[in-house]
């Protein structure tokens, strides 16, 4: 069980509810209020800023499905696959209601990634930064735990 640290974070979660039509509405909502690590026309990334000067890189790309929609998806690693037995994974993934994990390169490294796929029909920012701070916190907390505390995300 990953230690809840919602009530010290500071939100990124909007006020304002605006429709999410496309990745540049995501690119333009973000770049606004994050400084963005990465501007790529297909991926973005910012760090977020969490209690005790922790900080968990989320990455956001716009991918293709195979019926031709576009989807959301968010990323934030969590730890090197090497380190995570596969089994907590797996059970992990059974448990999570947002949120799944799934294994993604880092520098040559395979990684083990907190992931959300979201379409644009439904996504509103507020419901973006809610999903954002919700898997950045969750990543921290489980990267937190495999790692005796260190921040390496």
């Amino acid at each position: 069980m990953v230690p809840a640290k919602t009530a010290n974070i500071k939100r990124i979660v909007s006020p304002e509810i605006h429709p999410v039509h496309n990745f540049e509405d995501i690119r333009s909502h973000l770049a606004s209020r994050q400084k963005l690590t990465q501007n790529d026309p297909f991926v973005i990334s910012f760090d977020l800023k969490l209690p005790a000067g922790r900080v968990q890189s989320l990455f956001l790309a716009d991918l293709e499905t195979e019926d031709g929609r576009r989807v959301l998806r968010m990323s934030t690693p969590v730890g090197a696959l090497s380190h995570l037995p596969a089994e907590k994974c797996l059970r992990f993934n059974w448990a999570q209601r947002v949120g799944f994990l799934a294994v993604d390169d880092l520098d040559g490294v395979a990684y083990v990634h907190l992931c959300e796929n979201r379409g644009y029909g439904s996504l509103t920012t507020r419901e973006l930064d809610r999903v954002l701070s919700e898997l950045g916190e969750l990543a921290d907390g489980l990267e937190s735990l495999v790692s005796q505390g260190e921040d390496r995300m």
